[in-house]
């Protein structure tokens, strides 16, 4: 496509005096680039203000959460996240939720939609099949999660969820997609709840779009998120999606979609989860809702590029 790739050092505490000063060497050594598109939250700073610094006039911080979690990089979070505003010319969000929480909610900003290849997810019934077949899974429900192990994700209210779906309807599975530092803590919860069989640890896998027809609903109890792109991946599939109400209702597209407080039991979780899959008819090709919503990758990546040449047009 034409692109170049340019290896940064590492973003962490040991080498922020580093990256900040290859990027000022970058921009400085290519002034041809016009616009840069930050996407990494509160971080956006350090390439924005060398931008900054070398005269790039289109600096685009682009965020995606809406909370910090807490690791040993938090608080250099907080300091970077005011000196966003300042630093970019443009202000972009992923979602409402995202953008508020990064540049305040009196702070205009736009809302770009994380677009994916709508194609892909469609429901597909012999990837259903094969997937079902080569992972043991039967014929029974088939509860699906996908998203890092950390402590947003909420894996062990997930868990108890599952635990009555199971006791309810014991040919459930429930399958994880995701890697992250919290696995070893996940999987010793199952075990304590005697369900090591029934739930399944898929790391890595690079086939997301058939796992979400192979899924019999898709749930997420988050605790933060931006916007979940998982979440339009799944309902492209036309798979039932429960969604905690911390979540942005920007990912409300089909009728078969509905959001439950973080304060409902795990047993009103599951008996809802199970009542969504009891109601559902056929899976159909949900591609048509999905493009009119503003999700499809063919469609934004042209809109894209149309606002980077009217930015860049008026910056001149």
């Amino acid at each position: 496509m034409g692109g170049r790739i340019f290896h940064t050092p590492g973003l962490n505490p040991f080498k922020y005096g580093a990256y900040l000063k290859y990027m000022e060497q970058l921009f400085r050594e290519h002034p041809e680039y016009k616009i840069v598109h930050a996407h990494n939250d509160a971080f956006v700073v350090y390439s924005l203000y060398a931008a900054k610094r070398n005269h790039v006039p289109v600096r685009i911080a682009h965020v995606h959460c809406s909370a910090f979690g807490w690791d040993y990089k938090l608080p250099l979070k907080w300091v970077c996240r005011p000196l966003i505003k300042p630093i970019a010319s443009h202000l972009w969000a992923c979602g409402m939720v995202a953008g508020e929480f990064f540049y305040g909610k009196g702070t205009p900003f736009h809302v770009h939609n994380n677009a994916i290849e709508v194609r892909r997810y469609v429901y597909n019934e012999t990837a259903r099949q094969r997937i079902r077949r080569m992972n043991n899974l039967g014929d029974g429900i088939v509860i699906g999660h996908i998203g890092r192990f950390v402590w947003q994700k909420n894996h062990r209210f997930l868990i108890d969820i599952f635990s009555h779906i199971y006791q309810l309807s014991p040919q459930a599975h429930l399958v994880l997609l995701g890697v992250g530092d919290g696995i070893q803590a996940i999987q010793a919860y199952v075990r304590e709840k005697g369900l090591e069989h029934v739930v399944h640890f898929m790391h890595g896998v690079n086939n997301v779009n058939e796992w979400c027809s192979a899924f019999d609903c898709f749930i997420m109890p988050s605790l933060s998120e931006g916007m979940p792109v998982v979440g339009i991946e799944a309902q492209t599939a036309d798979l039932p999606c429960i969604f905690s109400d911390s979540i942005t209702r920007e990912v409300d597209i089909l009728p078969s979609t509905c959001f439950l407080s973080l304060k409902q039991s795990p047993e009103i979780w599951a008996e809802k989860a199970l009542q969504l899959i009891r109601e559902k008819g056929v899976r159909q090709d949900r591609s048509q809702e999905i493009t009119q919503a503003g999700f499809n990758i063919e469609i934004e990546t042209v809109q894209l590029m149309e606002m980077y040449e009217r930015m860049y047009n008026l910056s001149r």
